[in-house]
């Protein structure tokens, strides 16, 4: 799947405006903004200022100013909100909670209920919610189990992937420590009666939602530095502000309410504050371009700073379906005569890996075809083997090697000890041995392997460059996780890894101050998206899955982080350059206002009044409707993002001090200037 997205941003998309207007008023009362320091005092500024207004019109007092003039200021703070609000009203398409889907599975899959009515078993198809301690209900092939549970008759073929995340099929039978099943897994073959286990509330998709319900996401260091910044500046002008009082009492210079709340708001950082969210808009987009989708920009902001990251291994290192990979035929045995045995046996096998030995016997130049006569031997959890009888009385067998052996040996023969040398070998190797025998006889091996993806070592090696430590989770025996690990090049691995591992492994990890990712795609992996700093769930994986991450990979490529982290470093890189050109904005502005509010008492400042503007009124007017110009100006700047150079932190400030730190100390200039010629014409 790919998204193909023109270099536009569409701000005067019709629709698109008059839907984020609409909803960048309906975010204007006090207290909502409350998490962003720098436009909650816009908030009670604005407030304070439409009291004043209402004061002056019910009471006719002027005292502050005219009315008017009061309510243009008190508009123009508006505006200001409406345009800070604006970029976050864009940005607010969110996705459903991220347990909303492990609750769906849960309640939505059919059970087929085995009721007992006068001596006789009848099913009765009911929803799994339905299902109570005790219920029986029956599962035959390609049937979801809907309620854990302990099976009771039968046995059975079980695929857990989308629990464990583990591709391998698993044996379930009645009586010993292997009748356990798990709701939301899936029967392969066979036929099973399972009686639930557990109450309601009780299961393993429940104590799934809990984790997920209860992860909470730290804040990154970038975060809290920004916030700290932009408090500090806000006290520290609250300060200058105060000050004034006294210093204009002492001038004989009265200041109204309109000035002092003109004068505060315009001296905080009101423009990086409006554009914090503009800048989470471009992460998404650009992650979007790169067929990511991200469902915050301060996930996709977090992942230029990770320092660990997570991968599970099937369906994210590794393809997700073992594959056949090599032929070895037992000694006497021809090689090609033993592919073709190899190919017969799973002619009529469907599953993934049938159809890779057929593919692979077709590269080696043996296609078999079925023919009349053939009698085809289905799988069974029982036998744990397959296979085919030909016409001519040739019984061929394929299957796991201590069925296969338990065979072999009560007919008689004898399992050749180098060919149980060779499926030792395959099992070290993180592999799957698939033993083949015709009448009881040896022919040979099937070794078949997790596909690790094309590219992952060389990937790897730019991750580590970027000094991302990466660490493979898996629910496999510590041997093949050790061997997966090597093969495809990360720094670590977690063997027999349950879902609560991976999320202690996660809080360890935070719990140094680091921030991890974690990327994946089984329902088990969803407690640990949710609690790391940055979940990425491949779009292959279950829903679950991708509703606890903050991100989707589209393309299924566990290395998509390399591009996801360089666009969270344009990201920082852009946030710090709009950081200094609020900051320069705010010296310009200050300069622009508090020789305007002096000059006429104290004539020494005419030499601060570079600008020469009107009145006092004009002045503080045309600052404040500046402030809230400059915001949406920058918008397309904050969604098209600062060039990502990796040219060093020293070289990257000198540039954005020249650049926007200079240019934050013009245009203001020039801005107010020009606004207050206009206002002029008008009073």
């Amino acid at each position: 799947m790919s998204i193909h997205r023109k270099k536009t941003y569409r701000l005067l998309d019709p629709v698109l405006l008059r839907t984020a207007f609409r909803q960048s008023f309906l975010k204007l009362h006090p207290g909502l903004m409350i998490k962003n320091p720098v436009m909650f005092t816009v908030e009670i500024g604005s407030a304070v200022m439409l009291i004043v207004v209402l004061y002056a019109i019910f009471t006719g007092d002027t005292t502050q100013g005219s009315t008017a003039y009061n309510l243009a200021v008190f508009l123009v703070l508006l505006l200001t909100l409406v345009f800070a609000n604006f970029a976050e009203a864009i940005a607010e398409a969110r996705g459903k909670a991220q347990a909303d889907s492990l609750r769906k599975t849960r309640q939505d899959t059919p059970a087929k209920q085995l009721i007992t009515q006068n001596g006789r078993r009848e099913i009765s198809l009911q929803s799994s919610s339905s299902l109570r301690l005790n219920d029986l209900f029956i599962c035959e092939a390609g049937d979801i189990i809907p309620m854990d549970g302990e099976i009771l008759e039968g046995i059975a073929t079980i695929d857990e992937s989308a629990i464990t995340g583990e591709s391998a099929p698993v044996i379930r039978e009645a009586g010993g420590d292997k009748s356990s099943v798990t709701g939301g897994t899936k029967v392969l073959s066979d036929r099973i009666i399972v009686r639930v286990t557990t109450s309601p509330g009780e299961s393993f998709l429940d104590k799934m939602i809990a984790l997920v319900e209860g992860a909470n996401r730290q804040k990154t260091p970038n975060e809290i530095a920004l916030t700290i910044l932009l408090a500090s500046f806000t006290i520290v002008f609250i300060i200058v502000c105060v000050t004034l009082k006294p210093f204009a009492d002492y001038a004989q210079t009265p200041i109204t309410i309109a000035a002092y709340i003109s004068l505060f708001v315009c001296l905080i950082p009101t423009t990086i504050g409006g554009l914090l969210s503009a800048i989470g808009i471009a992460g998404m987009d650009r992650a979007l371009r790169a067929n990511v989708i991200a469902k915050s920009g301060k996930a996709v902001e977090t992942a230029g700073d990770i320092d660990t990251l997570l991968l599970d291994k099937t369906g994210t290192i590794t393809i997700g379906n073992r594959k056949a990979t090599s032929f070895y035929p037992a000694d006497g045995i021809d090689e090609r005569t033993f592919i073709q045995l190899a190919a017969l046996s799973s002619l009529a096998d469907e599953t993934p890996e049938g159809k890779s030995i057929l593919e692979l016997a077709a590269q080696k130049g043996c296609s078999p075809r079925s023919q009349p006569g053939m009698e085809f031997i289905a799988f069974t959890a029982e036998t744990r083997s397959s296979g085919v009888n030909l016409p001519d009385g040739r019984q061929i067998r394929k299957g796991a090697e201590d069925s296969i052996r338990s065979r072999v040996e009560k007919a008689g023969n004898i399992f050749p000890e180098n060919l149980a040398g060779r499926v030792k070998s395959i099992a070290e190797n993180g592999g799957t041995p698939l033993v083949v025998i015709m009448n009881n006889t040896m022919q040979g091996v099937i070794e078949l392997q997790d596909i690790i993806k094309p590219g992952m070592q060389d990937r790897f090696h730019r991750l580590r460059k970027m000094g991302v430590k990466t660490v493979m989770v898996t629910g496999d025996n510590p041997l093949t996780a050790k061997y997966i690990a090597a093969k495809a090049g990360v720094d670590d691995f977690i063997a027999e890894a349950t879902p609560a591992d991976k999320m202690n492994y996660i809080r360890q990890e935070q719990g140094k101050g680091k921030l991890v990712a974690m990327m994946g795609d089984g329902t088990n992996d969803a407690p640990a998206l949710a609690q790391a700093d940055v979940g990425v769930a491949m779009n292959s994986g279950t829903q679950a899955a991708k509703e606890a991450g903050n991100m989707v990979d589209l393309d299924n490529d566990p290395t998509k982080l390399i591009e996801v982290v360089e666009i969270g470093k344009q990201l920082l890189i852009t946030r710090g350059t709009l950081t200094t050109f609020s900051i320069a904005n705010d010296v310009a502005k200050y300069f622009a206002i508090v020789p305007a509010l002096f000059i006429s008492s104290i004539p020494a400042l005419q030499g601060l009044n570079i600008m020469k503007l009107e009145s006092p009124e004009t002045a503080i007017l045309s600052a404040v409707i500046f402030n809230a110009l400059i915001i949406p100006l920058l918008i397309p700047l904050a969604l098209r993002g600062v060039p990502y150079k990796p040219i060093g932190a020293a070289a990257l400030l000198r540039r954005n001090l020249l650049i926007y730190g200079l240019g934050g100390l013009v245009i203001p200039f020039l801005g107010i200037k020009l606004i207050d010629l206009f206002i002029g014409l008008f009073i």
